[in-house]
């Protein structure tokens, strides 16, 4: 196989969710940039491809496709040391990846979302304080989980790590101080002392 090809926004956590892993496991791909903000993902030509119109989104082969970040964080790292060998391991990864997307990523890079990508006077504004309240709840649970640990489970890197490193890192661009945090910053400079490892771009502007 030549490789794979992922249609996504660099600028974007899902999406860098992603291009990190793929990076760290030196695999051979070709990234196609798509500006969500443009409509493209609503095109006849990319809902073909995702009826969900969303990225990132992985291409396999020609004309097969799988689609949400973490579906395909897990479909990379089958076989590698990014994904435990221990049932019990397994699942307190994929734990960890429900509660990203279920109890993190709603409210940090939604409140990010706001402030880096929408007009300072945008009506959205509004919902800032609810959704930097529950950050700060999201952010506390993984403040306790760490104070004792390297990483997120079994003292190893792991996709578990990469899926709350992407809009974690990136909190203080909705407004979170990450200072009072301090187990979860020493995280942050772990994951980035590891190898092969490449940053996020900041997003474009407004």
């Amino acid at each position: 196989m030549s490789g794979y090809t992922v249609y996504g926004m660099s600028s974007s956590g899902n999406c860098y969710k992603v291009r990190l892993l793929l990076e760290q496991l030196a695999s051979a791909y070709r990234w196609i940039e798509i500006d969500t903000r443009s409509g493209a993902t609503r095109s006849r030509e990319f809902l073909a491809r995702n009826a969900n119109g969303r990225v990132p989104l992985l291409e396999l082969a020609p004309g097969e496709y799988l689609a949400e970040s973490d579906a395909i964080l897990f479909y990379l790292a089958e076989g590698t040391p990014f994904w435990p060998q221990d049932r019990r391991e397994r699942a307190e990864v994929l734990q960890w990846m429900f509660f990203e997307q279920y109890s993190h990523e709603p409210y940090i890079a939604v409140a990010r979302f706001i402030c880096a990508f929408l007009p300072p006077d945008d009506a959205r504004r509004s919902e800032l304080p609810r959704l930097q309240q529950r950050g700060v709840e999201a952010l506390a649970v993984m403040e306790r989980h760490l104070q004792q640990r390297s990483f997120l489970v079994a003292q190893r890197y792991s996709i578990a790590d990469i899926a709350l490193y992407a809009y974690t890192h990136a909190a203080g661009d909705g407004g979170f101080d990450l200072a009072a945090f301090p187990a979860v910053a020493a995280w942050l400079r772990r994951i980035e002392a590891q190898a092969r490892f490449v940053r996020m771009p900041s997003p474009p502007p407004p």
